[in-house]
């Protein structure tokens, strides 16, 4: 039995087929085109043509993709229309008026998906308790909906005030749209929370790619289909689970983070097989560089993220409140376009992607990149590029770098390339700081996981600058988000808003909306055909009376018991202890969202291994070639190493660079590497220096 699985990337497609008989994995890395379905369609043809796939084989198609992300990033989604309570034209405009820079003057909020003139209002109310205040005035709701008919709208959003408490009227909103054959996205449905502003933004996400994220499966399942595929194509979510194509197309908005949550459950994995319970992710492709966190072997989930932030900063980009693996992003990739400004060295977050990427693919790019920088340094082989599926132009990249940054600045091209790799490195850095030293976590009780085809690369000094003393680079790490879909569960989850005070009688109210969740969640998955065997889950977010940040608190199973508000105060102290350093344990609390996670376990039969084409017989030192290590005075002659070649007994000392197909991983002097038994490579930092003390 055969699984295929496939993420598409800013700058590369990823492909990996697990045979489960075997656990022998195949992999294939290309390009990601303009039109990813149409990219993915010419690739699997030549696959199939080349006698390397067959779909009469291929029990299950997982898939991961960045459509719904660019199409907010880009602002090419549908033409999108938002229907709100009269009175409140401005909610998703005004925003929280909170500044993300306190020291930029001039600093730009957030733009949303819709200018005001795409705001309508009707007179309606509902009051915080659920009561109608003011009927909902359906003369003007069909006024409303003519004129968004009549101005050629592709869909519409409705977010009418407490609908998260009472949908009624959002529900009746609804129908009169879609009596005009309007695709509709009620706030009620994909974030039934209060907070008005974050609820608008995500109903409005949500609504605007649906149009597109719809046409582009309808693509990929008619294409799958013809190659004679004929289940269901499971599609990976922000919250690290799959489900069926067929929910994506009704909440799109729950796949913006998909392919970068799909690489957090592989090092979740590999994290779990080598016994690390504590893992930094670090998952650097082409265009940008996610870093997660898996604290006792569970990856950190947040029920709202941002999506188009400014220099990662809170409050920069567009909220969404949608459960997701808790990631930091920055515009920091192989592709990150490098220029001088100022007299210094900038590099990101434009990137040059996949056309015409970097100046050395020789696809047009004249711009240099972080990729052209480390061919120049001698980090990659020119001819080994994507296992020689690609030629690197050293002489185009060199030329581009002298152009750009040398010259303007004064000076070597050697020393222009070093600043391009070293100022990503400093973001990067910083990032690394802000996800787990800022925010409580010592680096030195975290083991690295890097991955993603520019990772390896940059993973041993980054992690040397924050103290991480050991980085794993596992096998596949080039398509490691691809791998993950391989390792995920099907999972749904149903989340709401009930403000609950803890205080001896809220035991009735607790029951009830834990059962309606978990009913909600039950159904979802009863559509998807899960089956009985899943494993509920439950958390809230929890504060004490008066404040306005919760935390998230893991709640127990089983019955509601009359213990169960005391348990539920006592898990709320201790996360908030973990998370502050203290408790009141006297004053009150109380639970805002709720939320239930239904899980289907993945049959992981067959251990994931991988298929080394190479000959692994030879000997790992494959040759050497000058690279640049400034430790060691600049440009010297380093160890090449075959990863495929690699024995479990094999150690080597950096500096030295270790190939594989997908990408090359960069070992210090000083570090260590070596591969263990499951063909991850083990890299201690800086082992030498830390032995001599």
């Amino acid at each position: 039995m055969l699984r295929l699985a496939f993420d598409i990337g800013g700058t590369f497609t990823d492909y990996v087929l697990h045979d489960q008989n075997t656990g022998r994995i195949r992999i294939w890395k290309v390009p990601t085109s303009r039109e990813p379905s149409v990219g993915v369609e010419a690739t699997l043809a030549d696959r199939i043509a080349a006698g390397d796939l067959s779909f009469e084989h291929v029990r299950g198609v997982i898939h991961a993709t960045t459509v719904a992300t660019n199409a907010i990033l880009e602002r090419k989604g549908a033409r999108t229309a938002l229907v709100t309570t009269a009175g409140f034209r401005d909610i998703i405009l005004i925003g929280r008026q909170k500044r993300y820079d306190m020291n930029d003057l001039y600093l730009d909020k957030p733009a949303p998906l819709v200018d005001r003139s795409d705001i309508f209002t009707v007179a309606e109310r509902v009051a915080a308790s659920g009561s109608i205040v003011t009927p909902l005035d359906e003369d003007a709701a069909r006024a409303v909906a003519q004129r968004i008919c009549n101005e050629g709208y592709d869909c519409v959003a409705i977010m009418f005030l407490h609908s998260y408490i009472n949908p009624a009227h959002e529900r009746r909103m609804a129908e009169i749209l879609r009596a005009s054959n309007l695709d509709v996205t009620l706030s009620s449905d994909v974030s039934p929370k209060f907070r008005e502003y974050e609820r608008a933004s995500t109903a409005v996400a949500n609504a605007y790619v649906r149009p597109l994220v719809r046409r582009y499966l309808d693509a990929l399942d008619r294409s799958l289909a013809d190659k004679g595929f004929g289940s269901q194509l499971a599609v990976m979510q922000s919250n690290g689970g799959l489900v069926s194509s067929e929910l994506v197309r009704h909440y799109p908005i729950r796949i913006v983070e998909s392919g970068p949550a799909a690489g957090v459950l592989m090092c979740k994995e590999v994290g779990r097989r080598l016994g690390y319970g504590h893992v930094m992710s670090f998952d650097m492709g082409g265009t940008t560089a996610k870093l997660g966190i898996i604290d006792n072997g569970a990856p950190m989930v947040t029920a709202s993220y941002e999506v188009d932030t400014i220099n990662a900063k809170k409050n920069s980009g567009l909220p969404l409140n949608v459960l997701a693996i808790q990631l930091l992003e920055i515009g920091s990739g192989g592709g990150s376009i490098a220029e001088s400004k100022m007299g210094l060295i900038a590099v990101g977050p434009q990137s040059a992607g996949a056309v015409p990427g970097p100046i050395c693919y020789g696809s047009g790019g004249t711009r240099p990149t972080l990729t052209d920088a480390n061919l120049v340094l001698g980090y990659l082989n020119p001819d080994y590029f994507n296992g020689g599926a690609m030629t690197l132009d050293v002489a185009g990249a060199a030329a581009g770098i002298e152009a750009a940054i040398a010259k303007p600045l004064g000076l070597p091209i050697t020393d222009a390339a070093w600043g391009i790799h070293s100022i990503a490195n400093s973001n990067m850095e910083r990032a690394m700081r802000v996800i787990s030293i800022e925010r409580g976590r010592d680096p030195r009780d975290y083991v690295l996981v890097a991955f993603g085809g520019a990772g390896p690369l940059h993973a041993c000094r980054l992690a040397r600058s924050v103290g991480i003393p050991k980085v794993v680079v596992p096998f596949a790490a080039g398509v490691g988000s691809a791998v993950g879909l391989l390792v995920a569960d099907h999972k749904v989850d149903a989340g709401a808003t009930r403000v609950v005070k803890l205080g001896g009688s809220a035991r009735d109210g607790i029951a009830a909306v834990l059962e309606e969740l978990e009913q909600r969640a039950r159904a979802e998955a009863g559509r998807l055909e899960l089956g009985s065997a899943l494993s509920i889950s439950r958390s809230a977010y929890m504060r004490y009376c008066g404040q306005g940040y919760d935390v998230q608190v893991a709640l127990p199973g089983g019955p509601v018991d009359e213990c169960y508000e005391s348990t539920m105060r006592q898990a709320f102290h201790e996360t908030y202890r973990r998370e502050y350093g203290f408790i009141d344990p006297d004053a009150a609390v109380e639970a805002t969202d709720w939320y239930v996670v239904a899980t289907l376990a993945n049959a992981r039969s067959g251990a994931i291994d991988v298929d080394a084409v190479e000959d692994g017989s030879g000997l790992a030192i494959a040759g050497e070639r000058k690279a640049y290590f400034p430790e060691c005075g600049g440009m010297i002659p380093s160890k090449v190493i075959n990863r495929y070649a690699m024995k479990p007994a094999d150690v080597f000392e950096g500096p030295c660079l270790v190939e594989e197909r997908e990408c090359t991983t960069v070992v210090l002097p000083g570090d260590f590497v070596a591969v263990n038994e499951l063909g991850h490579l083990v890299i201690e930092i800086d082992r030498a220096s830390r032995h001599a003390h």
